[in-house]
């Protein structure tokens, strides 16, 4: 543990340890982290900290494509060849969790697993399946459906080993004009930062598409007139099979939380932590393995109040350029209003991915910048990077399960340390994390790498990420752990937040 990695443009990456877990879901030694605590900041100083900025303008979303005309499907059915995967095997759909040893931190909230297609594995075999035809608007298009049966969802993992220029990559579901498009040169340079991190070269070149919330993804291939088909070199030798869907998900942790219920807290019935919920976001995102996971984070601001969209969570859940290249963000994710069964319908996605710039074990720290601006009606959360007295009450919100957007609120018990399997009490000099007790609420898988936020007057700041811990609402009275915002900070951080 202890050793960190900071990630910068055109320098190779320094490998870094596994982190240790996190998100409500792992095991921990029953006794560890318990305790009155062994020391708390002489005197705290509550100016240390960055304010929460709100853009008075929606900025303009990033769009990929380099074609003319709107984003969505052009090819019609005569052109899109099926490519029919059958159910997910029983071992496969079982699997819930990342895979770790017994008693570690909790784990993100597994929801997909990788399933191998044979029809597209390479790309000779994947070129004899494109059908391509002329458009009305002066280009070429071909595509392919994947139909995996029994998926809540479909993330195909497109190996593109060369693309002409002005080509565009399109992928949508039932809705064609709900597509999502990347071009060739950003495809590029995603595989150039990927590779430039250490990546293999088969991971740095693969574009993990979104999903669309059922068993069929399309991926649509359009290219200018002038090019020549052969020069689209590109494959798609595994899809992700979602086991969960956005409905289960919550629906999950509406189960669990049945038995105590101040554990279910709808952050939509609590106005005042309405500015924090606009900052955070559901993750999901795929593993070099093909699994998919689903985590928490929280979009931050900089001193200078720049709009720069930089995003933390934990390191557990992003530990590597080529995850951080797959994340999906979902914001305002949360019920329309208190008491609703409906999603607020200003919810909004991004899947442009991220540029991870910093990782570390000590802390459990996953420091990102989108690639995507973020999107209109979101806060850049404030943050504290001055010592939290022990005592302290702290309010976490995250995204249990991956469902709806949820509160928590706690105290601060002691400062900790985290290795593989456990934390142990530690005094406010050494402890890297937050232990945290409950008072309303709790955690779970999925609500791995969100924020716990301390109130300073008026307003709240972010003060770590959920690394993990024994609570969950089956165990209210257990503890989580959370990675020390002022460490990273100090460490690097403020290299980006505060130059």
């Amino acid at each position: 543990m202890g050793i960190a990695k900071i990630i910068m443009p055109a320098l190779p990456l320094v490998l870094a340890l596994a982190a240790c877990g996190g998100g409500g879901d792992g095991g921990r030694d029953s006794d560890s982290g318990s305790g009155s605590g062994s020391g708390t900041p002489a005197a705290p100083v509550w100016s240390e900290r960055i304010e929460p900025f709100e853009p008075q303008a929606a900025p303009a979303l990033k769009r990929t494509g380099s074609l003319p005309g709107p984003a969505g499907a052009v090819a019609g059915p005569a052109a899109t060849r099926v490519v029919a995967l059958g159910a997910l095997p029983p071992g496969l759909a079982q699997a819930a969790d990342r895979p770790m040893a017994p008693g570690a931190a909790g784990v993100p909230r597994r929801i997909g697993s990788a399933r191998a297609v044979a029809d597209t594995a390479s790309v000779a075999a994947t070129a004899a399946l494109l059908q391509w035809q002329a458009t009305a608007r002066g280009t070429q298009v071909a595509a392919l459906r994947f139909a995996s049966r029994g998926a809540r969802g479909v993330r195909l993992g497109v190996l593109v080993r060369a693309l002409p220029p002005g080509a565009v990559l399109r992928f949508y579901g039932a809705a064609p004009d709900a597509a999502v498009e990347v071009g060739a040169q950003d495809l590029q340079a995603m595989a150039e930062r990927n590779a430039g991190a250490g990546a293999g070269d088969e991971v740095a070149r693969t574009y993990w598409s979104p999903d669309f919330g059922a068993e069929q993804t399309t991926l649509e291939v359009e290219i200018p007139a002038s090019a020549a088909p052969s020069a689209v070199r590109l494959a798609v030798p595994r899809l992700s099979h979602f086991t969960l869907s956005v409905a289960e998900a919550d629906g999950a942790f509406a189960t669990k939380a049945a038995a105590a219920e101040s554990c279910l807290v709808d952050v939509s019935c609590q106005p005042e932590y309405l500015e924090q919920s606009r900052s955070v976001a559901r993750m999901s995102f795929v593993a070099e393995d093909g699994a998919t996971f689903f985590c928490t984070g929280t979009l931050l601001n900089d001193m200078a109040s720049s709009g720069t969209p930089y995003f933390l969570s934990a390191q557990h859940c992003i530990s590597s350029q080529a995850e951080a290249s797959t994340l999906v963000t979902d914001w305002l994710y949360r019920s329309a209003s208190c008491g609703s069964a409906a999603e607020n319908p200003a919810s909004r996605r991004l899947t442009g991915g991220a540029r991870l710039l910093y990782a570390s074990a000590s802390t459990d720290t996953a420091f990102m910048r989108l690639n995507d601006a973020a999107p209109a009606g979101i806060v850049y959360a404030g943050s504290y990077y001055g010592g939290v007295p022990v005592g302290t009450d702290l309010a976490g919100l995250h995204h249990p399960e991956g469902g709806w957007q949820k509160l928590s609120l706690g105290r601060l018990l002691n400062y900790s340390n985290c290795g593989d399997t456990s934390c142990g009490n530690s005094s406010d000099e050494s402890g890297n994390f937050l232990a945290l007790s409950w008072r309303q609420g709790s955690t779970e898988g999925g609500s791995s790498g969100s924020g716990i936020f301390v109130a300073i007057g008026a307003r709240r700041y972010l003060a770590g990420q959920l690394h993990g811990g024994t609570a969950s609402c089956a165990k209210p009275d257990g503890v989580d752990y959370y990675g020390r915002f002022d460490r990273s900070y100090r460490a690097a951080l403020k290299t980006w937040l505060n130059p």
